[in-house]
């Protein structure tokens, strides 16, 4: 679902639109409960050191809690060694209204804030990847860069498929009962 809301970037607030992404980039759409916690910014900061990574995937980074822009900004603005952020690679976008969370099915409605939800969104605006983690458990960039990959792969080359922890350089095989054997009898 399409978005728009303030969010802040380079200690600066800023409009962000999920529909300007469609057409041009791969977003990483990702939730999380809330600022000034435990978990979150390892996953936040982990994103934002692998930046460059998706930059090279042609692929958006988007943090959204349904705390308030000047929330994320003194968080930003606290250093990591104090469980800060520090300043990151994207924008966190804030879902006061909590619509967002909402329309991606990730809000805890009784707690008033978001699941650890990810979501990988094509550049038709497509949801293609979704996983919700346990508010506990922090989510993985390496898993998350894994998926985008064969994704893309699969998107390039529509008569392929991607097996169980792919890898860009391994093998690929083709969805058919025949075709797959190469694949079955190289393993």
């Amino acid at each position: 679902p399409n978005f728009e809301a303030e969010a802040v970037f380079d200690q600066e607030f800023i409009k962000v639109k999920l529909s300007e992404y469609i057409g041009k980039k791969y977003v990483i759409l990702f939730f999380y409960p809330l600022d000034f916690t435990f978990v979150c910014p390892t996953e936040i900061t982990a994103f934002s050191d692998r930046y460059s990574e998706f930059e090279k995937l042609n692929t958006e980074v988007l943090g959204v809690s349904v705390d308030s822009v000047f929330s994320h900004l003194a968080w930003i603005q606290t250093e990591r060694k104090s469980g800060g952020l520090g300043d990151l690679n994207y924008p966190l976008v804030s879902d006061v209204t909590k619509s967002i969370s909402k329309s991606y099915n990730v809000l805890i409605h009784d707690q008033g804030i978001a699941l650890r939800g990810l979501f990988i969104i094509d550049k038709e605006g497509v949801i293609q990847h979704s996983t919700i983690n346990n508010l506990g458990i922090g989510r993985s960039v390496d898993e998350t860069l894994r998926t985008l990959q064969a994704l893309q792969y699969v998107q390039d080359n529509p008569d392929e498929v991607c097996p169980a922890g792919w890898k860009p350089g391994d093998k690929s095989m083709k969805p058919d009962p025949k075709l797959s054997k190469d694949y079955f009898a190289a393993i």
